[in-house]
């Protein structure tokens, strides 16, 4: 195989389906399942506003990368933006900080994945399960794309139908004539109001419950290879984020009509609670199938991601040029490679460091995301102000909305988040972090630079 020539190049085989189903996978996850009963506490009832508010910040950042991506459907996605339309080093941070996040998620949920293999076999060493889901997931994203797609599209519909059948089964004991469930919604408001904590509990979940929607960029990450990307990345933009609150907003109000608020999560997850209630006594086992299936998606979103970050880094020259090398299939080999070796560590982890040190690697992955999300809106600031410039705007085909309004709201809104993260105890030091991390971005940027 050689570098990426007229024969090899990244090809466009996923379909609207396959993107719908990415994204839609890659932003609900583990967190849903298990961690919602501690969002809950912080806001009740309420916690069905925080993800709409969240859910609308992000829909006006995703139609900021939209617009971009349908623009210039490239590999890289807003790192080769971030490069070309503010400066080389704020492509750089895009783009590292990016893979950065991926591979500290990916190495989370590989850690997950064993956990999840040791409850139904407690023989099997964790290692061992990590290096076999390893194996499997980069040998399925060496193949080709639509591969991927069609696996992710699969464990996606998983999470969705578990998703759904919770809602329908909820809706079933809401107006059944069964007990112990009410036959209304009167625990919305009949446990403290439906603001028992006030509006600082509705902004402290926000914290918590914008990070629910990271991996929704994963949409502007495809646009290389998606098939008529201009009818096809628009529809799922505007699709996928009315999906998405849905299911989590959707999916909050049934599980707070069915118990107290202050009650969720008191016998573990919420969705093992309702299927007990519902007589389904292999609901622990039901459940752990389900995020087994959500933390393999992620960690196969997290290869692909990667691989595609680390071949656009490579075309615009802040990568290693070996990173372009493309498979007849056009597959990123020796990027998929590298990003999966990586992830080995994931193993190492498990065994060598303390958990406290690997959970202060995970807060790189917190502070990351936000700065991904600021890159994406000061950036669409500077791509129309270009476009502008050049007499280019009537060509722009998906435009973002109420520009430049929606950019000022969204960083003074991430900007929000960063002064709620200082000031919560738990989230504080990620805070800390961010400087850090930048300097380790910008003194890597400077030394690669000059060599």
């Amino acid at each position: 195989m050689s570098l990426e020539n007229e024969q090899h190049k990244v090809q466009r085989r996923l379909t609207n389906r396959h993107i719908q189903l990415i994204a839609l996978g890659g932003s609900i996850g583990t967190g849903l399942f298990y961690g919602s009963a501690s969002t809950i506490k912080m806001a009740g009832p309420a916690i069905a506003l925080s993800y709409l508010i969240g859910g609308i910040i992000i829909f006006f950042i995703m139609r900021m990368l939209g617009e971009m991506s349908v623009h210039e459907p490239v590999s890289g996605s807003f790192s080769y933006f971030a490069k070309k339309y503010w400066n080389n080093f704020a492509g750089y941070v895009a783009g590292w900080n990016y893979y950065t996040l991926y591979i500290l998620v990916s190495m989370a949920e590989l850690t997950a994945i064993a956990i999840y293999i040791n409850f139904w076999f407690p023989d099997i060493p964790q290692w061992l399960s990590a290096l076999g889901f390893i194996i499997i997931i980069t040998a399925i994203n060496l193949l080709n794309v639509r591969l991927y797609g069609e696996m992710e599209s699969a464990m996606s519909i998983i999470k969705i139908i578990a998703i759904i059948a919770m809602i329908i089964l909820g809706l079933v004991l809401l107006f059944s004539n069964g007990q112990p469930f009410p036959q209304n919604f009167s625990n919305l408001w009949e446990h403290g109001g439906f603001l028992p904590n006030g509006w600082w509990g509705v902004a402290t979940s926000i914290v918590v419950v914008i990070f629910s929607f990271g991996g929704i960029e994963l949409i502007g990450i495809t646009a290389a290879e998606v098939k008529d990307p201009e009818t096809i990345l628009p529809k799922a933009i505007n699709e996928i984020v009315l999906r998405i609150l849905l299911f989590y907003v959707g999916t909050m109000i049934v599980l707070m009509a069915l118990f107290p608020w202050n009650q969720i999560g008191a016998e573990g997850s919420p969705f093992v609670t309702i299927f007990d209630h519902i007589g389904i006594k292999a609901a622990a086992h039901i459940l752990n199938f389900v995020v087994l299936t959500a933390a393999v998606s992620v960690y196969n979103s997290g290869i692909y991601v990667n691989s595609r970050m680390l071949y656009g880094m490579a075309k615009s020259g802040q990568a290693p040029k070996i990173f372009t090398n493309l498979s007849p299939t056009g597959v990123p080999v020796i990027a998929t490679f590298v990003t999966s070796a990586i992830t080995l560590l994931a193993v190492i982890l498990n065994y060598a460091l303390p958990d406290g040190v690997f959970m202060m690697l995970l807060t790189i992955a917190t502070v990351s995301i936000l700065i991904g999300w600021f890159i994406i809106a000061i950036t669409h600031l500077k791509f129309r102000k270009a476009k502008e410039a050049s007499g280019e705007v009537d060509t722009i085909k998906f435009k973002s909305l109420f520009y430049p309004f929606t950019n000022y709201l969204c960083i003074a809104f991430l900007c929000a988040i960063v002064a709620m993260m200082y000031i919560l105890d738990d989230m504080r030091l990620s805070v800390y972090m961010a400087p850090v991390w930048m300097l380790i971005l910008y003194i890597s940027y400077k030394s690669i630079k000059h060599q």
